[in-house]
């Protein structure tokens, strides 16, 4: 596929991480260490991951930090963690959805907090990224539970297709451990980089260029609206902190209200 997209510099951008990603005597509470380094967090529903009172912990914690609150959606797959494909209909992902976004939105509200936007995680992210109709029925889905929501969504054709299909806000992300193919998708086949200094050089490029370095050893343009920030890796918060320290994050509805022009 041929990449059209403008190099352009990036002034303004959100960082997310992922929260609740713990399910009963499984505990990662390491993850609230990137709280100090990001600007959204996306909350585990209880499907993939994340049980009642280790959401409500995490709903606390992100409201304590004043970060931007998201659902984070997977498939009913605690035993996989969420990283196994399912193969469902449109009735049965729009039930996935609606259920997981509702349940986090009535538990948001209660702590006086309202979700912002919504991210797939996992294989349903992976699926999202390479499926322009399992994509529309998420989107389709998440704007169903509210039309203010935004779907977070791997950077490319597919998921800004989906955008305008749906008529849905999104955000593109990108990871700044993950390899690329050229055309701007993830290469899945490979492993997650886990240099600091190797990845904050891939931040310079992004926000210099709208660039991503691509497998085949050029640099491809992409848009991106937020970079995604793992705790999976040993090199997490010291990248976190490295990249905070080049550009602060703003949450993307905030960003977007700047760039309209509406704040200075």
């Amino acid at each position: 596929m041929q990449n059209t997209l403008e190099r352009k510099i990036i002034k303004n951008i959100d960082f997310n991480c992922d929260l609740a990603q713990s399910f009963g005597i499984y505990k990662n509470n390491s993850e609230f260490e990137l709280l100090d380094y990001v600007s959204s967090v996306n909350v585990s529903c209880g499907f993939h991951a994340g049980d009642p009172l280790t959401i409500k912990n995490a709903l606390l914690r992100a409201k304590e930090k004043n970060v931007v609150i998201g659902a984070h959606i997977g498939f009913d797959d605690i035993q996989g963690f969420g990283y196994r494909p399912m193969e469902l209909s449109e009735d049965e992902i729009e039930a996935l959805v609606i259920y997981q976004v509702g349940a986090l939105m009535s538990f948001a509200r209660s702590f006086k907090l309202e979700i912002e936007h919504v991210r797939p995680h996992g294989a349903m992210y992976k699926q999202a990224s390479e499926d322009f109709s399992f994509a529309c029925a998420i989107a389709k889905a998440v704007k169903k539970c509210s039309k203010w929501l935004v779907y977070y969504g791997a950077a490319g054709d597919i998921t800004e297709k989906a955008g305008e299909y749906v008529n849905i806000p999104i955000a593109q992300e990108v990871s700044l451990n993950k390899i690329y193919n050229i055309d701007g998708s993830v290469d899945y086949s490979a492993k997650d980089i886990e240099n600091t200094e190797t990845s904050i050089s891939r931040l310079k490029l992004l926000l210099s260029n709208s660039q991503v370095y691509n497998n085949e050893g050029g640099k491809t343009v992409v848009n991106a609206d937020t970079i995604h920030f793992t705790n999976r890796l040993s090199n997490a918060v010291e990248l976190a902190e490295a990249a905070r320290e080049i550009i602060s994050p703003l949450p993307v509805n905030y960003k977007n209200v700047c760039e309209s022009g509406w704040v200075g």
